[in-house]
């Protein structure tokens, strides 16, 4: 590149299926493409959670996916500010040291975090699935439940371990409540001695009439049948009111409310914004929606900043759904614009417009739902549709392979492959990074999820596309620390701060 005339600084905030799309339009165009963060497929969160996939293969590392794109650099940190005047994004290196990152155009795909409505505290006992960290740490209360099970001294606590309820029967309620049964009815059954995994109760609870209702009657209907077949409780017209370690409490339509005992409480409904969108609110004057995203103009930009782009779960345009594909779509448009625009072509600003290809939801083997217009197919016809939906949507041919041959095996021989698990709480794990950085500064180690941000801990239910709950940092101290630009540019040689995001 020509040190006396830097290319076009592009910054995307987020590796999800936004980020990642916008990042790969932006292929050998005039731009500098720093790209922060790591990809994780999160549509099959559930699949590492109830032991048929690994974390390897729904998330890849951003470094090998985007290896051959020589304008684009991959950085791990988080994200907790934004100076719009100065065009800086504010983020913190793993270890807690602040940084800042330049940029002329910046596109935010971060992405959406669980939402509890107004009742965090119901978190600490029932966990979310919008990270890998909450895929495992359902894993472990999953398979940790039967093991308990299994060594009970009374049929009723037997009974209380093997009870499971689930709060939302959206997509990822309906699939992981029916991975759970299929992994009691088929995968354990013959495992255990003293309990019987087959007797496993599943409680799905949703204040709706049905599940699976954004697919239509007719799907929804179907879905319902098919949980009932598989032995899944289903509870709907019920608001769940509080949760505790030994269940939860629902209240049914007519007012009245109904204690339920369950040994593990899943959360699988609702999404909220993250704190980086009320900071880039705040900053921005950008208007926010009910669930805290944020509202963009016709091109995906935010009033009176034409140089920052919301796509992805984060934007509010149109009512369009959160899903995977209208994620694609939007990072793409965003991308394919930068493009255009770093070349002078004057078709820049068109407006975005969504084409909608559908949705799909897996319930059990050869059992699922599509809807796309006015198809709408279930059953075994619907679950080969899924299985070639997703092996499309993942990212690079190594991981389309060992979904491939993983599904083989767990399809056909009713085993999981990926079960191992431990008994240590996974989501208050330390970072090492923040270890040894407290080390160095003569400081005690972190010792949770609570902790300050930028100690390197993991959060409860922050979704991987975004950085932890930070104080906004304002405008960075005179001794922070300043991201380099693309090489030979005016902000110097490139230094260490970049990590291998998603190893």
């Amino acid at each position: 590149m020509d040190p006396d005339n830097p290319p076009r600084r592009v910054v995307i905030i987020g590796g999800g299926f936004a980020g990642l799309a916008a990042a790969r339009a932006l292929r050998r165009a005039p731009l500098w493409v720093t790209v922060v963060d790591h990809h994780l497929f999160q549509p099959l969160l559930y699949q590492c959670a109830t032991g048929i996939l690994s974390e390897g293969q729904i998330a890849t590392p951003l470094r090998e996916v985007l290896r051959r794109q020589q304008n684009v650099e991959t950085l791990l940190a988080e994200v907790v500010d934004l100076d719009p005047a100065r065009r800086q994004v504010i983020a913190l290196r793993p270890g807690g040291t602040q940084m800042e990152i330049p940029y002329d155009d910046l596109v935010v795909a971060a992405g959406v975090c669980q939402s509890y409505f107004g009742h965090d505290e119901f978190a600490a006992h029932a966990p979310g699935m919008k990270s890998i960290a909450d895929a495992l740490t359902i894993r472990q209360r999953l398979f940790g439940a039967f093991e308990q099970a299994e060594s009970a001294p009374t049929p009723e606590e037997r009974q209380h371990r093997l009870t499971f309820a689930l709060v939302g029967a959206g997509p990822t309620g309906v699939e992981l409540a029916g991975q759970i049964r299929e992994l009691a009815t088929h995968t354990l059954r013959n495992e255990f001695r003293l309990s019987h995994p087959e007797d496993a109760r599943v409680l799905l609870f949703d204040g709706g009439s049905e599940p699976l209702a954004s697919f239509g009657p007719k799907l929804s209907a179907r879905a319902r049948d098919t949980l009932r077949r598989l032995g899944v409780e289903l509870h709907m017209r019920a608001l769940v009111t509080s949760v505790d370690q030994d269940g939860l409490t629902a209240r049914k339509e007519d007012g009245t409310e109904v204690r339920h005992d369950a040994g593990t409480v899943l959360w699988t409904a609702g999404v909220a914004a993250p704190p980086l969108a009320h900071a880039i609110a705040r900053a921005t004057g950008a208007e926010q929606d009910r669930s805290g995203r944020i509202r963009v103009e016709r091109d995906l930009t935010i009033r009176g900043h034409p140089e920052i782009s919301v796509v992805g779960d984060l934007m509010s345009v149109d009512r369009l759904p959160g899903v995977a594909e209208t994620a694609m779509q939007a990072g793409h448009y965003t991308g394919a614009r930068l493009r255009r625009l770093a070349e002078g072509r004057a078709d820049s600003r068109h407006p975005f417009r969504y084409r909608d290809l559908g949705s799909a939801a897996y319930i059990a083997r050869g059992q699922a739902v599509v809807a796309r217009g006015r198809l709408r197919c279930g059953g075994f016809i619907g679950w080969l549709l899924w299985l070639v939906v997703h092996i499309a949507f993942l990212t690079g041919f190594r991981n389309r392979l060992m979904a491939v041959a993983t599904w083989l095996v767990a399809f056909t021989r009713e085993v999981r492959p990926e079960r191992a698990f431990t008994t240590r709480e996974i989501d208050a794990a330390r970072d090492i990074y923040a270890v040894i950085a407290a080390s160095q500064a003569g400081k005690p180690a972190p010792s949770g999820a609570d902790e300050e941000p930028g100690l390197g801990t993991v959060p409860r239910q922050v979704t991987s596309e975004h950085g932890r709950e930070g104080k906004p940092t304002g405008a960075a101290k005179p001794d922070a620390g300043k991201h380099d630009g693309p090489p030979g540019s005016s902000f110097g040689r490139r230094g260490s701060s970049g990590l291998d995001a998603g190893t």
